[in-house]
């Protein structure tokens, strides 16, 4: 029997493997121990927890489910289980994970040659060389196809100049992934390694949501990647849209993390803060907004669950992700927004972690294309009709 008081209400345990309840736990437990009690301190003053990634690395989740080259090759089921409960702890780490294990090492994986994966996957699934993922622009958005950024060849090099904005991982990363058109106007991704001369990273400030995880703003200007570097699988952007196909499920798990956290905390708060001689659980219109939190979460963790078995069978599309990442960031966004009302004024204050979970969000339901861009990919899924202008190859 669930516990009454588990988000899990509907058992979705049961229908997991016992290799994906391992590493749930082993990650759950992880994350309580190590992150929970450091996270915070971290976010309020926008450093990234360099001495986390160690105890990451050792729970050998890094590469999510690429396949050989030392990454665990689990399913995608097992991939977003983690994802969530990455999130559920701090959004920031579910971030950090998700460019490098997923983004990164997924673009070498799908487009990269034989010697390529052999040379980079492995000491990114040791966590020994760190992954960055640079598509947007600061002119290029949710148009990204659109981007500027151009590379040149030059005898046994390309020349990259152009700029990246919002890269995670940009200015710790050994390997970023830069994504520009050649001399004939074709996408390719150009691996720019650490030190690279014309290649500066500069750590965005300011931010109010994320906080604990460094994205860059990057300038190329003249920086030569050698012919080698370049992914010898990516012909177009129709390449790079495959990789974010790919990938922007594991969104949909985080959005439920993140959930999963607030309904969590807020049930807790609830059971112990007693005004006007009872505990706040108690009443009626607290007891609306649980059993609403709970609802919601709950289809989120079968959207996400079915979603994942599908792209384990290989037939998840691009419109299933994107209706699943569109539906969970935007139930998650309300059901951490009732969390954070419940809390009253100590919704605010860091310490109830609430608070970071209700910034954290905004960024989460924005980045990996926004609730507009999703609702466009479905539509023309559902009609036929695309209504996205200005699509280049």
């Amino acid at each position: 029997m669930t516990e009454p008081s588990s988000p899990d209400f509907y058992a979705l345990e049961e229908l997991l493997t016992p290799e994906e309840v391992a590493v749930r736990d082993r990650v759950r437990k992880w994350c309580d121990t190590e992150v929970l009690p450091r996270i915070n301190d971290y976010w309020e003053r926008a450093e990234f927890p360099f001495e986390l990634v160690p105890g990451f690395a050792e729970l050998g989740i890094a590469g999510g489910t690429v396949q050989g080259y030392g990454s665990p090759g689990m399913s995608a089921v097992a991939a977003g289980l983690v994802a969530a409960e990455l999130a559920r702890a701090d959004g920031s780490v579910g971030t950090f994970n998700g460019v490098h294990s997923f983004l990164a090492m997924q673009s070498i994986a799908m487009l990269g040659s034989e010697e390529q994966k052999e040379r980079w996957l492995p000491a990114m699934a040791r966590m020994e060389k760190i992954g960055a993922f640079g598509l947007t622009e600061p002119r290029h958005g949710s148009d990204a196809v659109a981007l500027e950024t151009r590379a040149r060849r030059d005898g046994d090099a390309f020349v990259l100049d152009g700029q990246k904005k919002w890269i995670g991982n940009g200015t710790i990363a050994d390997h970023v992934i830069i994504w520009a058109r050649d001399e004939e106007g074709a996408v390719g991704g150009y691996v720019v390694d650490k030190g690279t001369p014309g290649f500066t990273a500069t750590v965005m400030t300011g931010k109010t949501a994320l906080r604990a995880v460094w994205q860059a703003e990057i300038t190329l200007e003249g920086a030569r990647v050698p012919a080698e570097n370049r992914l010898a699988n990516c012909r177009s952007f129709k390449d790079v849209s495959t990789v974010l196909d790919r990938t922007r499920y594991t969104v949909a798990w985080r959005a439920l993390g993140v959930a999963t956290a607030a309904y969590e905390l807020a049930l807790a708060h609830c059971l112990r803060r007693e005004q006007f001689g009872q505990p706040i659980a108690g009443y009626q219109l607290v007891q609306e907004k649980l059993a609403t939190m709970l609802a919601e979460i709950t289809t989120m963790q079968l959207m996400c669950w079915r979603l994942s078995s599908l792209a384990d069978d290989g037939r998840m599309t691009a419109a299933m992700a994107s209706l699943a990442k569109r539906h969970c960031c935007a139930t998650a966004r309300r059901i951490v927004a009732d969390a954070r009302d419940l809390f009253g004024g100590d919704g605010i204050l860091l310490e109830h972690h609430i608070a970071r979970h209700h910034a954290d969000i905004e960024a989460i339901y924005t980045f990996e294309g926004t609730d507009h861009v999703q609702a466009l990919i479905i539509g023309r899924e559902i009609t036929g009709h695309s209504a996205i202008s200005g699509r280049r190859r």
